[in-house]
């Protein structure tokens, strides 16, 4: 198993060194960031790597590349989203501030995050119960993300939230300048029809329409999608489930792969410890490509960012070695 791995590992890291040789403002590679599980010791950020998106390493032995401890209230960080800023050379991250040993509806934070290398964060923690009046119903606050809003100019965070006597819903502020905490109070983004519950919000923009992919609950459950001509309203939901499997899912995210057209989309088979991935062109029908993917790693709700080759090299000095391994890769 061991051979395996580092002969995956040294494949991976030889088409990392071949990209770097090229133009190191393009992006050539793929981070993907995740936590791995239920337990406090897997409620932490993980980075992998990939060179064509298909194939990935776990960085730091697929151990936490930050302390989970420093960085919440709570002692637990899940469902990391990262972003790269507007300028290109910034970068974003937010995720659940939980540990799910505490309960389901324990949590009333986000954490943000922010980096100029990928490799040292400054973070908030951004309570919502704490930071606006009449909050004392909420239970719960989930799986945030972040996008830049460029007619605002401004980054929209976007979440769901549960109060004591409403589904779960999906709402949105715009972060402050610093990325430290939020503008505003909080506004529902998304109203699903019939008020159902949703929640794990993704969205990503194409041919000037804006893809919001979003998990149904209690009313037949999967990965649904809304699209949009505006950023923060008028979502029309879409009737078809787009999840490839029968097994239960959540935390989708869709990408664009590097120098060609396709889309990523993938989801966790939280039931199974496993990803699955599938291919679009046009977000509309998908494609199970699961054949063609390898990690060293199980990941868990997480989020894939294009990368230069610059910034590989920075990663893999800091975390990638030989030892990058577990026991039980997903293939």
């Amino acid at each position: 198993m061991f051979v395996k791995i580092f002969i995956m590992w040294a494949l991976i890291s030889q088409s990392f060194s071949s990209k770097a040789q090229s133009d190191s403002s393009a992006y050539t590679a793929y981070l993907f960031a995740y936590f791995t599980g239920n337990d406090k010791s897997q409620e932490a950020i993980h980075f992998a790597l990939s060179s064509d998106g298909y194939h990935y390493v776990a960085l730091n032995n697929d151990q936490p590349i930050i302390s989970s401890e420093k960085i919440s209230e709570t002692g637990g960080i899940r469902d990391p989203h990262i972003l790269r800023g507007a300028d290109g050379k910034s970068f974003y991250m937010v995720a659940t501030d939980m540990v799910s040993a505490n309960g389901w509806n324990s949590n009333r934070a986000m954490v943000l995050l922010k980096s100029a290398d990928l490799i040292n964060w400054t973070s908030s923690v951004v309570n919502i119960q704490k930071a606006y009046p009449g909050q004392e119903k909420l239970e719960r606050v989930w799986a945030p993300q972040t996008i830049y809003d460029k007619a605002a100019k401004k980054y929209m965070v976007y979440w769901a939230m549960k109060y004591s006597d409403t589904p779960d819903r999906i709402y949105y502020a715009y972060a402050n300048n610093d990325f430290t905490g939020l503008e505003g109070t909080p506004q529902q983004l998304f109203f699903s029809e019939g008020d159902k519950s949703c929640i794990d919000a993704d969205i990503i923009e194409k041919d000037g329409k804006f893809h919001l992919f979003f998990k149904t609950e209690g009313n037949g459950n999967g990965i649904k999608q809304a699209i949009s001509n505006k950023l923060t309203s008028d979502y029309v939901q879409q009737d078809e489930y787009l999840q490839q499997t029968s097994a239960p899912v959540e935390g989708s995210c869709v990408f664009k792969l590097n120098e060609s057209g396709p889309y990523i989309f993938m989801y966790d088979m939280y039931g199974s410890g496993k990803y699955q991935f599938t291919i679009s062109f046009d977000l509309v029908h998908f494609k199970v490509i699961d054949q063609d993917i390898s990690m060293n790693f199980h990941p868990r709700h997480g989020t894939v960012m294009s990368i230069t080759a610059k910034e590989v090299q920075r990663l893999s000095s800091k975390w990638l070695t030989p030892k990058t391994s577990i026991k039980n890769p997903q293939r």
